[in-house]
Formats: C-alpha cells, sequence, structure tokens
C-alpha cells in the first residue's frame, strides 16, 4: 500500500508542496527534454550541417512514436524489468530504463556527424523518440497510480511546468551551446540532464501495489504453428502501426514506405490540404485502429497462444473500462473527445491577427511570453481547483471556460489593432485553455483501472484530439463563407456589419482584399465563426453536464452503502 491510499483528500495550495508533485515537475522536465531534441532542435543542427529541407523532413518520423505510443502501452502494462522491478517497482524500474535508453541515444547522437552519417543518425533519433514515448506512457502511469484523484490536478500542472521549462532548455540553452561550442558539446550536455529524471525516480514514492491480473491457460505449445501465426499477426501490427501513425500525425511519410511510392500514390500533395488532408487523416486513424483490431482477433474457429496474448494485452484493458463504467462508457469516451473542441476549431488565429492589422512582432511577442505565463497561470489555477473543488466540479468549469473564452476573441475583431485588446483576449484565452487542459488530464487519469493504467491513458491521450481535428478543417472555409454571406447582405453574418464602422483603415483591408469582399464584412465573418466555436463547445458542456451528473450520483450511492 503507498502513501498515496492513506494521505487525506488535498484542500488547496499546499498539494503544490508535497514530495511527489516536485518529482512529477523533475518528471515532467524528463519528459519535455527528448521530445524537443529530436523533434525541434535536431532540425536546426541539421540545416547547420547543410542537409536538405527535404530530408530534414523524414526526421519528423523520430516522433512518430508519440502518436502511436498505445501499441506498446499493454506491454510496459503486463511484464516487469528483470531484476530492477524487485528493487524499485514496476512503474520506476519501467521510468528508469526508458530514461537510461534517451540518455545513451542523445549521447550517440552527440558522438556523431548527422551530414557524415545521415541514416545511424536518423536511426539514433528514431531510438530516443521511442525511448522517449515508453518514458512518456510509465510517468503518466506511475502519475495516475502515485496519488488519488484529489491531488491528480496538481499532479498534472507540475508535468505541465516541467514540461515547459524542458522546452526552454532543448530550444534554448541547447541553441547556445551549440553557438559557444558545437552542436556534440550541446546534445552530450543535454543527455546529461536526463539525471534530472533519474534522480526524480529514486526519490519518487512507490506507487500503488499493481494487482497481479490473471492468465487464462492457453492450449498446448505449437511451436512452428504459433512462429507463423505471430510472423503474419506482427505484419498486420506493424501496417496498423504505419498507418495510425501518419494518421495521429498528420505526417504521411510512413505511406511511402508502406505503398513503395514516392508519393504514397497520391496521397502526399492532399495530405496538408484543407479540408481533404484532415479527412484522409482521420479514415487513416479509423483503418489502423480496424488492423489492430484484426491483428488482435482470435483466428476463427481456433484458440491459439497468440490470439490470446493479443486478446488480453489490447482487449483487457478496453474490457475493464467497459465493465467499470457500463452504459457511461461510450458518453465518457464522447466527452473525452469533444471537451476541448472549442479550442481545436482556433487553427487560424495567426491569419486572424495579421488580417486584424497586427505586425508580426506584436503577434510574437504578446503569444510567446506573456501568452504563455498565462498557459501556466492556468495550468496552476485547474491543479487548484481539483484539489480544492473537486475533479467533476473542476472539470465542469473547465467546459465552460473554453467556449467563453473565446467571446474575448469576438470582442477582438470588433475592437482592431489595438494592443491592450490583444494582451487581454489571449490572456483570457490562454488562462482558460490552460485550467481546461489540466482538469481534463486529472479527469482521464481518474478513468484508468488498476492493471491497465498505462494502456487506457496512453489510448485517451492519443485520441481525444482526433474530432478536433477534422472540424478544425473546416475553420477557413466558414470564415470566409460567412465574410461572403456578410457582403451579401444576407443571413445572421450581416448583422455584425454595423459593429465594424469605427474601425481602423488598416483593419482587415488586406485579408478582405484576399478574400473579395470589404472588410467589415471579413470582420463580420471572424465574429461568425468565434460564435460557431462557442456554440460547439455546448456539445461539450451538454456532455459534462451528463457525465459529472450520472459519475456522481454513482459515486455518492457508492459511499452511502459503504456508511
Amino acid at each position: 500500500m503507498s502513501d498515496s491510499e492513506t494521505a487525506p483528500p488535498a484542500k488547496g495550495l499546499g498539494v503544490y508542496w508535497e514530495r511527489r508533485t516536485i518529482v512529477m515537475l523533475a518528471l515532467g522536465f524528463s519528459a519535455g527534454l527528448p521530445n524537443l531534441l529530436v523533434f525541434d532542435t535536431l532540425s536546426a543542427w541539421l540545416r547547420d550541417d547543410g542537409v536538405s529541407l527535404s530530408v530534414i523532413g523524414f526526421f519528423s518520423l523520430a516522433t512518430l512514436a508519440y502518436s502511436a505510443k498505445f501499441l506498446w502501452a499493454p506491454l510496459v502494462d503486463r511484464f516487469d524489468v528483470p531484476l530492477l522491478t524487485r528493487l524499485v517497482g514496476h512503474r520506476r524500474s519501467w521510468m528508469l530504463v526508458a530514461q537510461v535508453a534517451v540518455f545513451a541515444g542523445l549521447l550517440l547522437i552527440a558522438g556523431g556527424s548527422p551530414a557524415g552519417n545521415l541514416a545511424l543518425t536518423a536511426a539514433f533519433a528514431v531510438f530516443v523518440g521511442f525511448s522517449g514515448a515508453t518514458q512518456d506512457i510509465v510517468i503518466d502511469a506511475w502519475r495516475i497510480e502515485a496519488v488519488d484523484d484529489s491531488r491528480q490536478g496538481a499532479m498534472a500542472a507540475a508535468y505541465q511546468w516541467g514540461y515547459r521549462i524542458a522546452g526552454l532548455v532543448a530550444g534554448g540553452a541547447s541553441l547556445a551551446l551549440a553557438e559557444w561550442v558545437n552542436w556534440n558539446f550541446s546534445y552530450a550536455a543535454m543527455a546529461f540532464l536526463m539525471a534530472v529524471g533519474m534522480g526524480a525516480v529514486l526519490l519518487a514514492p512507490a506507487e500503488k501495489a499493481r494487482p497481479v491480473l490473471a492468465r487464462r491457460p492457453g492450449p498446448p505449445p505449437r511451436p512452428l504453428a504459433e512462429a507463423a501465426e505471430w510472423g503474419g499477426r506482427a505484419l498486420v501490427l506493424a501496417i496498423a502501426a504505419l498507418i495510425l501513425g501518419a494518421g495521429l500525425s498528420g505526417n504521411p511519410f510512413t505511406l511511402t514506405w508502406l505503398t513503395l511510392s514516392d508519393d504514397a500514390l497520391g496521397l502526399v500533395p492532399l495530405w496538408r490540404q484543407a479540408p481533404e488532408g484532415a479527412f484522409l487523416q482521420f479514415g487513416a486513424v479509423i483503418l489502423g485502429l480496424l488492423l489492430l483490431v484484426a491483428a488482435c482477433w482470435p483466428l476463427p474457429g481456433r484458440r491459439t497462444r497468440p490470439g490470446l496474448a493479443l486478446v488480453q494485452a489490447f482487449g483487457a484493458p478496453l474490457g475493464a473500462f467497459f465493465r467499470s463504467f457500463g452504459a457511461l462508457a461510450v458518453p465518457i469516451l464522447a466527452l473525452i473527445c469533444v471537451y476541448r473542441l472549442s479550442d481545436f476549431v482556433l487553427n487560424i488565429m495567426n491569419p486572424f491577427y495579421l488580417d486584424l492589422g497586427f505586425s508580426k512582432t506584436e503577434v510574437a511577442e504578446v503569444r510567446k511570453l506573456f501568452g504563455m505565463i498565462m498557459t501556466m497561470a492556468g495550468v496552476f489555477l485547474g491543479g487548484w481547483a481539483v484539489a480544492r473543488l473537486g475533479l467533476l466540479r473542476a472539470l465542469m468549469i473547465g467546459a465552460f471556460a473554453g467556449p467563453v473564452s473565446n467571446l474575448a476573441f469576438a470582442w477582438l475583431a470588433m475592437e482592431g489593432p489595438w494592443l491592450p485588446a490583444l494582451f487581454v483576449a489571449i490572456g483570457i484565452d490562454n488562462l482558460a485553455s490552460g485550467f481546461s487542459g489540466t482538469c481534463l488530464i486529472a479527469y482521464m487519469s481518474g478513468l484508468t483501472s488498476a492493471g491497465f493504467t498505462a494502456t487506457q491513458y496512453a489510448l485517451f491521450s492519443s485520441l481525444y484530439a482526433l474530432p478536433g481535428k477534422l472540424i478544425a478543417s473546416q475553420s477557413g472555409r466558414i470564415v470566409e463563407g460567412a465574410a461572403r454571406a456578410a457582403a451579401d447582405g444576407g443571413g445572421m453574418p450581416a448583422l455584425f456589419l454595423p459593429l465594424f464602422d469605427r474601425l481602423p483603415p488598416q483593419a482587415f483591408a488586406e485579408g478582405a482584399a484576399k478574400v473579395g469582399t470589404s472588410a467589415a464584412a471579413l470582420g463580420a465573418g471572424y465574429v461568425t465563426f468565434f460564435l460557431y466555436s462557442v456554440v460547439i463547445g455546448l456539445v461539450a458542456i451538454a456532455l459534462c453536464v451528463l457525465v459529472t451528473r450520472r459519475q456522481g450520483a454513482a459515486h455518492h450511492g457508492r459511499t452511502s452503502k459503504a456508511v
């Protein structure tokens, strides 16, 4: 039994000073470091060495592991690390193994020359990406199992703070070291910073005891037949992983391997176009999941050991979730998918700021520094709300905060290129986004079942943004369509035209010329879009009301029976 089982529920800011929360801050740093180093900073080194942009694009494949990490999360749940698990526990042993692997991979990158051996550098980058994604799986599982629900918000907040700090180090300090010394020294220094995470693992309290999963007796072994079956299933799993990775990450390069075609039989040019690309990516995820199910499905009329192993590895976590929540399981999954929909559709904000008349420098300064501060403040408030108000109440506040905060952008559109208004709108939005994101992470953490924590949470976190990708693909069309409707004097957008009579001449002028409407009509189009984002947020609010009421009633019923 861990300390978390006997500790009283967290009630306020004191939760941020607890040992687990401070450890989580360091683990968040350890999680963010490899992701940024292989996804972002490595591209700067490659470009500095004269590598072409087309080749650099292939290195982004190193981060596909983060999109499809739920594929091997069952292995992390089910299997121990020999010898090490007895010494430090199941989750912490896996964390140490993953961190040592990241450390070794970064040192291998540091010891070479990307331009001199691109293939080897790419292999090391993929290794770091896989190890970093595995570390993420285990850190999430430990975070969930080490504390009760009242502390999940603070743990999620600490993780995000640590991750942001790692982003500053991997994206800023590494470049400075490369400038002052060289890239090899910079990556070696980043590798040794993984010691922060390793130290945190050794200081981390034990998670709750992991239940021993029952294993059904299997049929007698048939080595040759099983080897052939494992080979066939592994091939289907590999194809599923390539297709899933392409869909979840938005990166079509794995499809070129699968189709043996440079443009993936014509799919690559369409992959990033709106809206066709979003529908292709969504279709790839659905196809990949179907292939994953097919790879794990028992052979018709036969009970084989590989089939049983895969059904237990992938099917048991899903079965446990549906057994735990019954008829509420589908609404819960729907809530996870739509909870932040009103945020995800705001994928045209940079064009909005520029159309409104702000300079690129103004937008960058406000969004990067002030926006990050407000996001982290929202993360802090989300953690406090979960501890103080309870998980379900905080989740409900977050459901309202997302869509309501979008009204600030409608107000900004009517104010024109006034810098104080930009600060206010971005501040409100980032505060709400940080708050609701933390509440959602805490909520998803509370949905997992003992013994399947890593698998279930990895699946939730991989899929929750998928519907937003589809709907966000229509954002630009909605703005332009509403602007043209306003210019023609038809429908609701035309009602907003008088709101833009007093805007300065530069507001929306360039954007309107591109669309072929007046500046006031484009402004009305943006206001219509922001109101639309609020309306789709009502779906999340309605689902949140349904789910929290029924979960709250179920919890109250269990408490009453216990009394």
